[in-house]
């Protein structure tokens, strides 16, 4: 939570804003087999809006993806992929990064002890892109942002 903290500038209920809520605990809704129990907390999700979203954006392009290794850009579908599924139709974009990308955020790295254990995380573009060609919309406006792209 602390390092969620450290790289969105909010706290619980400090978004100043009527729909974000800062930091907060996601619970789980209903007990799976031993993993989750209902109630019990089992991750850390933050919403961004606005400048502070602009902020996480550029520190992402600028700083943490050029020092992953191993990484050329996110795969786009393949060309004979069917866009006609639903969600092809949704204008948001998720992909995950691992324990190492949250290290190389410069807002962690200045105080790396402070946080033993890396997390992964993975990020949402939730847009308002709707209909068929909502995910090529989005990567066009990810890639204005210059998140890059690679074809498989």
């Amino acid at each position: 939570m602390a390092a969620f903290r450290a790289l969105s500038g909010d706290s619980y209920r400090a978004g100043g804003q009527h729909t974000v809520e800062g930091v907060q605990i996601v619970q789980g809704r209903k007990a799976i087999g031993g993993w989750i129990r209902k109630g019990v907390p089992v991750g850390v999700k933050v919403d961004l809006k606005g400048p502070k979203m602009y902020d996480f954006l550029g520190t992402l392009v600028d700083f943490v993806l050029p020092r992953l290794k191993e990484y050329n850009g996110f795969v786009l579908p393949r060309p004979s992929a069917n866009l006609e599924m639903p969600h092809a139709a949704s204008g948001v974009y998720s992909f995950g990064l691992p324990p190492e990308a949250m290290q190389l955020f410069p807002q962690i790295e200045v105080n790396l002890d402070a946080y033993p254990k890396p997390y992964g995380l993975h990020i949402h573009f939730v847009t308002n892109a709707k209909g068929v060609g909502a995910q090529n919309r989005v990567r066009k406006l990810l890639s204005g942002f210059q998140i890059p792209f690679v074809r498989p």
